[in-house]
């Protein structure tokens, strides 16, 4: 089992640059790849980025590709979510996720799921 925890989220004006973090906890917690997935209003949930459990590989989707960026520290067993050039198609609820299938994008391919947080981008 493996828990996770975010933190970070809120409203932010269009342009600004916000951070999320997830913490996860559990049994051998450091061999799964953490991702982000978010929920915009009314939509289904879409992949954002994830980043394998030995920090070697990161993928994004298009959509926030050079605008977002995704760290881990190992040491702490967190990975972090930081977000740039926030537009107001950014506005959703973003879930940190934990899977063991290497290159997984889609929700059914990852394990474990944080509860999730607000993300506002006011025009």
């Amino acid at each position: 089992q493996v828990q996770l925890v975010q933190s970070g989220g809120g409203l932010v004006q269009a342009g600004d640059s916000l951070n999320l973090s997830c913490a996860a906890s559990g049994r051998e917690a450091y061999r799964y790849a953490l991702g982000w997935f978010r929920q915009p209003p009314g939509k289904e949930r879409e992949f954002v980025g994830a980043i394998s459990w030995d920090k070697r590989i990161t993928e994004y989707s298009e959509s926030v590709k050079g605008r977002f960026a995704i760290f881990r520290d190992n040491t702490k067993n967190t990975a972090y979510l930081q977000m740039h050039g926030l537009e107001s198609e950014d506005t959703a609820v973003y879930f940190c996720t934990a899977g063991i299938t290497p290159f997984a994008t889609k929700p059914g391919e990852y394990d474990y799921w944080a509860q999730g947080t607000q993300v506002t981008v006011s025009s």
